[in-house]
C-alpha cells in the first residue's frame, strides 16, 4: 500500500513499514502494529513537511524487501525504516538476519533478510537524512551476542527501538511501537526523533532486565564502581565498594538515575540502571556484588514508581545474587536487601503476590534473620494471607 500526500516540486520524506511474524512459537505480533502506523499521516511519521509511506505486512520473500529497501533508499527526502518481528543469526555465517513470514531455524539464510543488506542499501544516503526505528525480539543468544555487542543493528543511520527477550520467561508484546503510535496520533506536534524515542520507551513500560534499548543515550559500556549511592529519599544503597567511587559529575549514572526519577521518568530511570547491569554483567558476571547493586538500584526506582512488589522482589534477586557471589548472610549489604525486600512486601497490597513473595522472603529470613522479630513477623502475615476470607 501506498499514500502519497507531497506535490512533484517538492523533495518528500519517505517510510517503508515492514513487520513480518515467522513460523516460530509465540510470534511477537507486529503485523498487527502496522495499520496503526499506516493510519498517522505519512508526513507526522517521517518528520517532514511531505512525504510517502509504503508498508509491507508479512513478506516472506528477502528479495522482495530488498527491492523496497532499495526504492526507499532513493529518496532524496528524509527517509524512515521500521522493522518489527524477530531477529535470527544464521548458523553459518554467523549473520543477524530479520525473520520473515517463511523464515524457520532451519532456513534463515534463504528466507531471512540479512541485515548487513540493509546497511549496504543506505550507506550511500546524505548523512543525517535516515533514521531506522524497530521494535524486535530475539532468543537468547541472538540477545546475549547483541548486549556483548558480538553483533551490532548500528549502520549508516539513526537508530532507535527496543530489542526484547524472547525465552521461557519472556513473551515479548510490540509495546514499544504501540506507543510510538499512540505518540505520533496524539501529540501536539511531532517530537524530534530523541524525544519521541524516550517518550515511546517510557510509556512502553518493557521488562527492564529483558530489553535492550536503541537509542543516543545508553550508558558507557563500562561500568563504575558502584561505591556510590543513588541519591534518592530512601535508605541509601549500600553496594560493596572495589574501587573508588565516580566523581558526582553529569556522567555519573546514579545522577541521572535519581534526576529522572524524581521528576517522575521511571522508567528512563530504569533504563539507565538496566543498561548499568547489563555492563556489570559482561565485566564482571552474573553472581557478582556489582550486578547486584544494579539490581537493588532498579528496587529503588521500583519503590519510588509505587510498584513495591516488583520493588520486593527486585531486592530479593538482589540478596541471593550477593550470597552467591560469596557474601556471607552475615554482610552488611545481603542483611540491607532483605531487610528492604521485607519493608517492600509490607507495601504490597495483591494477596496472591504478597504470599508468593512472602513464602521467598520467609525462605531467606531463616538464612538472614534480620532484627528480633523479623522472622516471626514474616509468618505471621503469611499465616493471615492464607486465611479464607469469611463469607
Amino acid at each position: 500500500m501506498a499514500i502519497s500526500t507531497a506535490a512533484p516540486t517538492d523533495r518528500p520524506g519517505y517510510a517503508l513499514l515492514i513487520a513480518a511474524e515467522p513460523q516460530t512459537r509465540h510470534p511477537l505480533a507486529v503485523a498487527a502494529m502496522l495499520p496503526q502506523l499506516s493510519a498517522i499521516p505519512p508526513a507526522r511519521l517521517v518528520g517532514s513537511r511531505y512525504a510517502s509511506a509504503v508498508q509491507l505486512a508479512n513478506p516472506d520473500d528477502p528479495n522482495t524487501v530488498l527491492t523496497a529497501v532499495r526504492t526507499a533508499a532513493a529518496a532524496e527526502g528524509q527517509l524512515l525504516v521500521y522493522l518489527a518481528g524477530h531477529l535470527a543469526v544464521d548458523h553459518r555465517q554467523h549473520r543477524l538476519h530479520l525473520a520473515l513470514a517463511r523464515t524457520t531455524a532451519r532456513t534463515v539464510r534463504y528466507t531471512a533478510l540479512p541485515w548487513h543488506w540493509l546497511a549496504a542499501e543506505l550507506q550511500h544516503r546524505p548523512s543525517g537524512t535516515t533514521t531506522v526505528v524497530v521494535d524486535l525480539a530475539a532468543d537468547t543468544d541472538v540477545w546475549q551476542a547483541l548486549v556483548q555487542r558480538e553483533q551490532t543493528l548500528e549502520g549508516p543511520y539513526a537508530l532507535y527501538g527496543a530489542v526484547q527477550l524472547q525465552d521461557r520467561r519472556h513473551r515479548p508484546t510490540p509495546a514499544y511501537t504501540h506507543a510510538l503510535a499512540h505518540i505520533l496520533r496524539t501529540a501536539p506536534a511531532r517530537p524530534p526523533a530523541d524525544d519521541l524515542h524516550d517518550q515511546a520507551a517510557r510509556t512502553a513500560a518493557l521488562e527492564e532486565t529483558a530489553t535492550m534499548w536503541l537509542g543516543p543515550h545508553p550508558p558507557s559500556p563500562t561500568p563504575p564502581a558502584p561505591g556510590a549511592p543513588i541519591p534518592v529519599d530512601l535508605p541509601a544503597q549500600r553496594p560493596a565498594p572495589t574501587q573508588p567511587a565516580p566523581p558526582a559529575s553529569e556522567d555519573d549514572p546514579h545522577r541521572a538515575i535519581s534526576k529522572a526519577s524524581r521528576a517522575g521518568r521511571h522508567a528512563e530511570a530504569a533504563a539507565i540502571a538496566a543498561a548499568w547491569e547489563q555492563a556489570a554483567l559482561r565485566q564482571h558476571g552474573a553472581t557478582s556484588p556489582e550486578v547486584a547493586h544494579w539490581i537493588e538500584v532498579r528496587a529503588v526506582i521500583a519503590l519510588e514508581e509505587g510498584a513495591p512488589d516488583r520493588a520486593c522482589a527486585l531486592w530479593l534477586r538482589g540478596a541471593v545474587v550477593r550470597m552467591t557471589a560469596g557474601q556471607p548472610e552475615t554482610h552488611p549489604d545481603v542483611v540491607a536487601a532483605v531487610d528492604r525486600a521485607h519493608y517492600a512486601w509490607h507495601h504490597v497490597t495483591d494477596p496472591h503476590k504478597a504470599r508468593e513473595l512472602g513464602t521467598e522472603l520467609s525462605t531467606l529470613r531463616t538464612q538472614v534473620p534480620g532484627k528480633s522479630g523479623a522472622r516471626e513477623d514474616v509468618q505471621r502475615r503469611l499465616a493471615e494471607l492464607s486465611t479464607p476470607l469469611l463469607p
